[in-house]
């Protein structure tokens, strides 16, 4: 058995026909988890991500990968909003404190970042439930790639 076969077949999509509608917009993988991104200016961004069976972990809450992802999208989408169209950058640290599980609803990124290098952000997002409760908690640093 060939570990990761399936990426060597030729009828795997080419990367490069995924390119987005918009600067800021949902990936293929943010639209499969079901992001929503309600604002994005300013160096500020407002995500959201539905509870659904498919995001579950074995115990019936919300898998930690998908608001880990729900969490640094927020973060990216806030940095988007501060670059020009097709800057490259990509996330090089991350931390998650779960506060809470998620069992139903709809969560809610907001995220923030600062500019801490002539290449670099600092980001950190809240992820809370439409109650407010505070779920989780996010930091994360991004890098530009070179020559941006």
């Amino acid at each position: 058995m060939k570990l990761f076969a399936d990426m060597d077949d030729p009828r795997q999509p080419d990367i490069a026909q995924f390119e987005l509608e918009e600067w800021i917009d949902s990936s293929p993988f943010e639209r499969l988890l079901g992001l929503k991104i309600e604002r994005s200016a300013d160096g500020e961004a407002v995500l959201s991500m539905p509870f659904t069976v498919k995001l579950a972990n074995g115990g019936g809450v919300m898998h930690g990968g998908a608001m880990t992802a729900l969490a640094d999208t927020a973060v990216a989408m806030a940095i988007k909003s501060l670059l020009p169209s097709g800057t490259n950058f990509a996330t090089t640290g991350l931390t998650m404190e779960f506060l809470a599980p998620v069992i139903s609803g709809v969560v809610y990124a907001y995220a923030g970042v600062k500019n801490t290098g002539e290449r670099s952000f600092e980001g950190a997002c809240e992820l809370r439930g439409e109650d407010r409760r505070i779920y989780a908690r996010f930091n994360s640093v991004f890098k530009l790639a070179r020559q941006q």
